[in-house]
């Protein structure tokens, strides 16, 4: 009999995200390691912003869309 192998199963660690604009309220679907800067449609709020690796989001994340 041969010996048991453990799997290990691999997760993403980015994701997209709902982000609520804090100054409008207004919802928008944003990327986890978005390269460019991510503005709120409807007042033009900055939502996200590139660091070189995951996006600092400056609004409210609602929920991780998997």
């Amino acid at each position: 009999m041969s010996p048991k192998v453990k799997q290990l199963i691999l997760t993403p660690s980015s994701a997209f995200y709902k982000v609520k604009c804090t100054k409008c309220g207004m919802e928008s679907i944003i990327y986890s390691y978005s390269t460019t800067k991510v503005k709120c449609e409807g007042c033009g709020e900055i939502l996200a912003a590139p660091t070189g690796g995951k996006a600092k989001i400056y609004g409210e994340i609602i929920k991780r869309l998997d």
